[in-house]
């Protein structure tokens, strides 16, 4: 005879087939999907949150001093990304560079890569490897299992600690909810979508089952993404793929692509997989562990595949194999005030990550793999004091990171391996402890003052091997201390209006990739380690100026209108210089004489810009969104004594996008241009005129990247309380363009469609 428990279980899953099949909901579940009405008719009030986990505790938006977009998840639904690149792309405020079709690199006020910060569910994901080349990692994270996401401009050190000089992208996961009776609670999802420029087939489901006291969350994806077809119209035919390599009767052979717009050898498949287990203690304690898994299959590396060299494709394979990324995290909650907190916060976490590189030359039998093993384990505590008429936010964080690095040949024809090279020192580790303390208090009612400092501990130890590679240093050891601060103030001199400025200060310390990496970063290029490296600090300053358009019920919903300039400047920068390297300028690197280039701390670097946001309520069902962004960037070279400036590598052209939505009961219909303008050859940076590959020639020859647009239209229509049907068409006009510093051409006309049941 089943026990209890098993009758619930079987209960429940002959609930959901019936749920699934028939459209309806069983009165078992009507209480969440009441809710789910209720969240679709207030679709529209949702433009009015005010509400941000800023400094990783919820804040008024109009208390805080920094520039912030939110991504909530009504908006991933309508807009349907494929991944979480290109849901921030979408969001209008961050750039997004792609080498590959599995790829996508934030750029935020002129940094990206390691000067932007990743953060999941409170723990930083940036690891001792990332580099300061273009950054794919970003893609690891599902947007179908996100309750939110927010983008924090400029410097997040005084909270994060080292890499956050650009901004922070901090990604909020699905939280499990408590049943709030004695009854269980049952809430999921089922979605399937279908993209057509490169055949995506994407999964997805989610389910929460609870009790009062017990919780468990789980979520599922599956995409395989083929083969990406790019658009027909504007005349960059250098954007084509003409011919590809494959492997035929044991010998490498070009064939003729039958349809030069498919970019052949661009698709992948990945898998994320996220489990929450809650356990209630008592009303004010709560402990939670969860798990979260993303891996991709071996993708290709577009851009290198359509590398030429003395006139013919240069490779036959470079593939990245599986990128994994595996994240346990025990978090612990208190609400319990005592002397020291009001509330308590504290994360452990564990984080593995696995990369690889797999690449072989045209018509040649050995094939090079390098591949990266990183065992990152954190400890984060925060909390929150109210101290006299303001709250104090304070923590502590310990993150140590260990570095695996290993090289190896293969034979394709006799299948005989050899060690070679890696691409870092391996067994080296990378470290940093910090303690940070805020405080923000309201000093009269239309007045608020943040100021806060950090120290931060950091070191760094590896090793060479000069096994394959005679290196003139046999290690590298970095220990250095560093103290951050900020100060902010927002002034509302109206219940509506918001005035607001801010200085801050930020640092990025050196990294296993700074400092010991060595690989070619485009043809006739070597990059080789340097270890004597320091860090870099960052000054930014902002102002902005805010305001709130009040809802009118029944005539119109809530608005915002925002504006932010800022300047930032970066400190004893860390930029790709020509080196010496045993006395010596250049070097055999694969049968290729390269320029020897180095991570130099030789450049000052200057980002001034701004950013508007608006959204408008033009009427009860019509809304006006609006993103603009403009950043200018120079660095000079400390290297030849002068103040000669370049541009800056990761400062983006102007971008942005324009966006009319409609909202009325179960149905939203949105139709937005988005915007980039061009860059010329002479803004372009130094090592952006090297990549001649991936960009367009202008009339004298030389490499730029053109302006482009898209028209774009969604829709989404609740079809029954169950059933949600959400359509896209992309690019409707089928333009042909390739991002700024972009290896792979963007899609063509996509037609999107996508199926989500709730229950």
């Amino acid at each position: 005879m089943k026990d209890h428990s098993t009758k619930k279980a079987g209960r429940i899953f002959r609930l959901f087939l019936y749920a699934i099949v028939s459209g309806t909901v069983p009165l078992f579940y009507q209480p969440a999907v009441a809710q789910q009405k209720k969240d679709s008719t207030q679709k529209i009030q949702e433009l009015g949150e005010v509400v941000i986990s800023f400094n990783k505790w919820e804040q008024q938006l109009n208390e805080v001093p920094n520039k912030i977009t939110k991504i909530n998840r009504t908006q991933i639904q309508l807009q349907q990304p494929q991944t979480a690149a290109d849901m921030l792309a979408q969001s209008g405020s961050v750039f997004i560079q792609k080498s590959q079709l599995g790829g996508g690199s934030p750029m935020i006020r002129g940094f990206a890569t390691n000067r932007v910060l990743l953060v999941v569910d409170g723990v930083r994901m940036n690891n001792a490897i990332y580099r300061s080349g273009n950054l794919q990692n970003v893609i690891s994270i599902d947007p179908l299992a996100l309750e939110a996401a927010e983008v924090v401009f400029g410097p997040g050190s005084l909270i994060y600690g080292s890499d956050a000089i650009g901004g922070v992208m901090d990604f909020h996961t699905l939280e499990p909810r408590f049943s709030a009776d004695s009854n269980w609670l049952v809430r999921g999802a089922v979605q399937a979508r279908y993209s057509s420029a490169n055949n995506e087939n994407t999964i997805h489901a989610d389910w929460n089952i609870a009790g009062k006291k017990l919780s468990w969350l789980s979520s599922i994806t599956y995409s395989k993404f083929d083969d990406l077809k790019m658009g027909k119209q504007g005349g960059q035919d250098s954007y084509l793929r003409p011919e590809y390599v494959i492997r035929r009767n044991n010998r490498d052979t070009i064939l003729t692509n039958t349809d030069a717009r498919v970019q052949r050898f661009s698709g992948y498949e990945q898998w994320n997989l996220m489990q929450k287990l809650n356990y209630r203690i008592t009303d004010k304690m709560k402990l939670q562990y969860s798990f979260i898994y993303g891996g991709t299959g071996t993708h290709p590396r577009y851009d290198r595949l359509i590398q030429y060299r003395s006139g013919r494709l240069r490779f036959a394979e470079w593939n990245y194999g599986p990128m994994l990324w595996r994240m346990h995290t025990l978090h612990f909650l208190s609400n319990q005030k005592t002397a020291l907190y009001d509330n308590l916060r504290i994360t452990a976490g564990y984080q593995n990550y696995a990369e690889s590189r797999l690449d072989r030359t045209f018509n040649r039998n050995i094939r090079n793999r390098q591949e990266e093993l990183v065992d990152a384990v954190s400890a984060n505590l925060d909390a929150i004091k109210t101290v006299g008429k303001g709250q104090l936010y304070w923590g502590a964080e310990y993150v140590l990171n260990k570095v695996g690095s290993t090289g190896s040949t293969t034979n394709i024809e006799t299948g005989e391996s050899a060690s070679s090279v890696s691409r870092y020192p391996d067994n080296s580790n990378w470290y940093t402890a910090g303690l940070y303390g805020s405080y923000k208090i309201n000093l009269r009612e239309d007045l608020t003052l943040t100021s806060g400092i950090r120290y931060s501990y950091n070191g760094l130890n590896a090793r060479f091997n000069t096994q394959f590679i005679p290196f003139p240093y046999e290690k590298a050891v970095i220990q250095k201390g560093a103290f951050i601060f900020n100060l902010g103030t927002v002034y509302r001199p109206t219940a509506n209006w918001q005035l607001h400025a801010h200085v801050s200060s930020g640092y990025r310390m050196p990294n296993i990739d700074d400092i010991g990496k060595l690989f070619e970063s485009a043809p006739g290029n070597l990059t080789v380690p340097n270890p004597g490296l320091e860090p870099e600090y960052a000054w930014n300053m902002e102002m902005g100026v805010a305001y709130d358009i009040p809802a009118i019920p029944e005539h119109r919903p809530a608005g915002r209108l925002e504006l932010t300039g800022f300047y930032t400047i970066l400190e004893n920068a860390i930029a790709l210089r020509p080196f010496q390297f045993n006395g010596r300028d250049s070097l055999d690197f694969d049968g290729v004489i390269s320029q020897v280039n180095a991570l130099q701390n030789l450049a000052r670097a200057t980002v001034w810009g701004a950013q508007a946001a608006a959204v408008l309520p033009l009427h009860r069902w019509w809304i006006l969104r609006l993103n603009a962004n403009y950043t200018w960037g120079r660095e000079t070279d400390d290297a030849v004594g002068s103040n000669k400036q370049v541009p800056l590598r990761h400062a983006p052209p102007f971008f942005g996008n324009l966006a009319f939505q409609y909202n009325r009961s179960a149905f939203t219909l949105e139709a937005n241009l988005v915007y980039n303008s061009s860059i010329s050859a002479e803004n372009l940076a130094p090592s952006e005129q090297a990549k001649t590959d991936i960009y367009a020639t202008d009339r004298n020859g030389k490499p730029y990247s053109p302006e482009w647009h898209t028209i774009n239209l969604k829709g989404s229509y609740r079809v029954t309380p169950v059933f949600v049907l959400s359509l896209g068409w992309e690019n409707m006009t089928n333009q042909r363009y390739r991002p700024y510093s972009s290896g792979i051409v963007a899609a063509g006309s996509n037609l999107v469609a996508s199926l989500r049941a709730t229950f």
